[in-house]
């Protein structure tokens, strides 16, 4: 099988590059990333030397650049990891989100259904159903449940589910989406909530939380994620959306103190709550658990364990982003 990964220098996209690569000796990942700032080809460095990858610099939101890779490479399967995904980011500027989150997936959808693409899948975010308020308990969203999101970033990624479900039932393309909660793992950027906090524990700099801490996120490990949309993409029923969630719920607070615990130190500061921050997000995967068999492998202490590990004998990865050095490996 040849995928087409969009995203591949980035957290997930990468992570997912790499487990198709060792999983299956046969297939063939061709890479496509604009290398954005959170683009690191140091993620892809393991893969640059395997005769089964390929990379292309491209931007997803350039038409004409897809449809030229697209169409030159023919992969089976486009998997699109490309986002912009940062929610302060979209706060500051949500015109970069527009642009790459719908876009970007108009323009591969295209490009797929010109050249007969058999399987698109779009990776979504469990943040395009918005929040579950304070006080709401035991509530939980399904695939059926109303879009409401809350910030440009959750906009622009409900946006492209829509359009990949619309060129399903207007073309007749084999379009799958996956929503998911917040993934942890190796490689992720520096500036989300648990690399942050690993470290700035490391450096012995306090680790920021938002308002009292108390906002809830369900964790995915990255790893249990990628075999989801693996699975997704081979077996998922087109036109349909998939839940992927790690069951593991947490506040903030106990997310960043279990940080401090393994790394052995930390200081939390608690700061100014950003604006329409939303309090708890969760969602049911039990389709996904009843229509293709997938739960999730890695409990969040495990999770948690591996993560802080890597990020701690991985040094050279992370302080090259933080002084910048990371940006003399693209090409």
């Amino acid at each position: 099988m040849k995928w087409l990964v969009t995203g591949g220098a980035g957290f997930i996209g990468g992570n997912f590059i790499y487990r198709i690569l060792d999983m299956y000796p046969r297939d063939e990942v061709v890479c496509v990333d604009k290398l954005t700032y959170a683009g690191n080809m140091q993620t892809l460095e393991r893969a640059k030397n395997d005769p089964r990858f390929s990379f292309y610099k491209e931007d997803v939101a350039d038409a004409r650049a897809m449809a030229s890779v697209i169409g030159r490479e023919r992969p089976d399967a486009v998997v699109n990891f490309a986002a912009e995904s940062h929610v302060d980011r979209s706060i500051a500027d949500p015109s970069v989100f527009v642009r790459t989150n719908v876009l970007g997936v108009q323009s591969l959808l295209e490009a797929c259904r010109k050249h007969g693409v058999a399987r698109f899948h779009q990776v979504s975010t469990d943040e395009v159903y918005g929040e579950i308020p304070r006080g709401v308990e035991g509530m939980a969203f399904s695939e059926r449940s109303k879009l409401n999101p809350s910030s440009p970033y959750a906009a622009s990624k409900a946006s492209a589910d829509l359009l990949a479900l619309a060129w399903h039932k207007t073309y007749g393309m084999h379009v799958t989406v996956s929503r998911s909660s917040n993934n942890y793992g190796p490689y992720q950027f520096p500036e989300k909530l648990i690399p942050l906090a690993i470290v700035r524990a490391v450096k012995g700099q306090p680790i920021p939380v938002y308002g009292d801490g108390a906002n809830a996120r369900d964790w995915l490990y990255v790893s249990d994620h990628c075999a989801a949309v693996d699975l997704i993409v081979r077996r998922g029923r087109a036109g349909e959306v998939y839940n992927v969630c790690g069951g593991e719920e947490r506040t903030n607070l106990e997310t960043v103190g279990a940080v401090a615990a393994l790394v052995g130190r930390g200081e939390i500061e608690f700061v100014a709550d950003r604006p329409g921050h939303d309090f708890r997000y969760a969602a049911d995967a039990g389709k996904l658990r009843e229509e293709l068999g997938f739960s999730p492998a890695v409990a969040f202490g495990e999770g948690m364990r591996r993560t802080v590990g890597w990020y701690l004998s991985h040094r050279d990865w992370w302080e090259n982003i933080l002084s910048g050095k990371y940006r003399k490996f693209r090409r």
